[in-house]
Parts: structure tokens; C-alpha cells; sequence
């Protein structure tokens, strides 16, 4: 597992920015899972001024998001694939054969799981994903409790988690939400992991998960058995782990 603690929040999002960019480089056909939300919204900018001021050929570069909000219209402005289109993969004219997402609506989100992760394996799998931390410690939308061997299924959702992504989508009250998420076992077998998360409020959610007992109450902790795995932060976010990554021999 490699650390990586940037000096501020500028260096972080252009750190972020630069590992989806060199998966594309290495891998003109690599297939790259993406997250949502206040942490990612900068890095997915960057990496959209990048590809305008230096285009490559992404012609054959496959997208998805490690989760999606259901019971919402897909183009709600909240919604993931709203997000993901608009930030990243619009701006870089990735094919719509290639941005691969569940539903929102469906009569049968566990058949639309189960196409989900058949679409991807078509493609030889994930290459990498860049995954965000929740506060409880959630990874994509599987909670605290979810079984490390689950797969991808509709997850209830944390009532805090449900209230923050209320608040920032305007999801009106009578819309029951859930979300549909790649399983803690699907996203261990992506190739490399970056799991990231900045300012101070995921400080100490980030020591638990990456110094602490890998655990179902915490399953970002999981990502401690990855083989290939990077821990992406800013200097807030690692502020309560900085001094003992160095005494533990971390890469860093």
C-alpha cells in the first residue's frame, strides 16, 4: 500500500487529475471507475482543461462510476451518470458506447446489477478506480456492515449520507433513494485502487480505515488487502496518520 499525502488541496485535485490521465496514456483502452461528489469535482475539471489544452486519443477508453443513485431520472442534475457526462466525459467526447452506467429506473435493479458487471468483465474488467471514503467509512454505497464477499446490488441508504446528497442534489422528500453499487468483492478485484478524500472532516474516518483492523464497520478499511492500492489525501485529510505512515515504513 502507497501513501501519498499532498502540501494542500490544489496539489491533491492536480495529483488526482494526473493518475486518471496517466491510466489513459498507459492504457489507450483502459476501462476506469470514477466516484462522485464534493471530492472529485475538481480533478474531473482538471483533467477536462488537460484534454482541451493536449488532446489524446480517448477513443477507445471505457468510464463507469463505482455507484448511481436510484428511483431519479437520469438526467436529474443529481445523478450520477449527470455528473460523471457533464464533468468528464462529455468534455473528453468519450463514445456513449463506452460510458457505461446502470439505470436509475428499472423494474429489476438486480438484473440491471448483474448487466452492470457483465458489461464490464466484456471489456476486460476495471483497470482502476479512483474510490472516495464516506465519513462512516463507506465505499461506493455499501454501508457499514456489508459483507466484504458482497457483489453489486441496491444498497439502502446511511439516513447522514442520505441527508448530505438530499442536500446537495435537492432530491425532493418523497423520493425514496437508494443506490445501486459495484460490491466491496467487485471492487476489490479492480486492477489498482486509489482511494481518496480531503479536508479535515475525513481525517479521522481515513486513520481508522488505513491504520486500523480491517473490519465490515469500516469497509473502506478493505482496501488495506489490496494489492495494488494508493491512499491519496491532502494535507487535511492526513493530518492524524502523516507522523505514523512515516514510522511504519509506508511508501510515502
Amino acid at each position: 500500500m502507497k501513501i501519498t499525502i499532498t502540501k494542500n488541496e490544489k496539489e491533491f485535485n492536480e495529483t488526482a487529475a494526473w493518475r486518471i490521465i496517466g491510466q489513459m496514456l498507459e492504457k489507450p483502452a483502459a476501462v476506469i471507475g470514477l466516484s462522485t461528489g464534493q471530492t472529485t469535482m475538481d480533478m474531473h475539471r482538471i483533467v477536462s482543461d488537460i484534454y482541451t489544452q493536449y488532446p489524446f486519443d480517448v477513443s477507445r477508453i471505457t468510464l463507469f462510476n463505482v455507484d448511481e443513485l436510484t428511483n431519479l431520472p437520469r438526467e436529474y442534475a443529481g445523478s450520477c451518470y449527470t455528473m460523471i457526462l457533464n464533468q468528464i466525459a462529455g468534455p473528453l467526447g468519450i463514445p456513449e458506447e463506452n460510458f457505461i452506467m446502470p439505470p436509475t429506473l428499472s423494474d429489476d435493479f438486480e438484473a440491471e446489477s448483474l448487466l452492470f458487471e457483465k458489461r464490464l468483465a466484456e471489456r476486460g474488467g476495471a483497470d482502476l478506480q479512483m474510490l472516495g471514503i464516506g465519513s462512516n467509512g463507506h465505499i461506493g454505497i455499501n454501508q457499514p456492515g456489508t459483507p466484504f464477499e458482497s457483489e453489486t446490488w441496491v444498497s439502502p441508504m446511511d439516513p447522514d449520507f442520505e441527508a448530505r446528497v438530499r442536500r446537495e442534489t435537492q432530491v425532493p422528500e418523497h423520493i425514496v433513494l437508494g443506490g445501486l453499487t459495484r460490491g466491496v468483492k467487485n471492487i476489490m478485484h479492480t486492477r489498482k485502487l486509489i482511494l481518496i478524500a480531503k479536508g479535515a472532516h475525513k481525517a479521522k474516518i481515513i486513520e481508522q480505515a488505513i491504520l486500523g483492523p480491517v473490519t465490515t464497520d469500516i469497509p473502506a478499511s478493505v482496501v488495506q488487502l489490496h494489492p495494488n492500492c494508493e491512499i491519496l489525501l491532502d494535507a487535511d485529510a492526513g493530518a492524524l496518520i502523516h507522523e505514523r505512515v512515516k514510522q511504519r515504513g509506508y511508501n510515502f
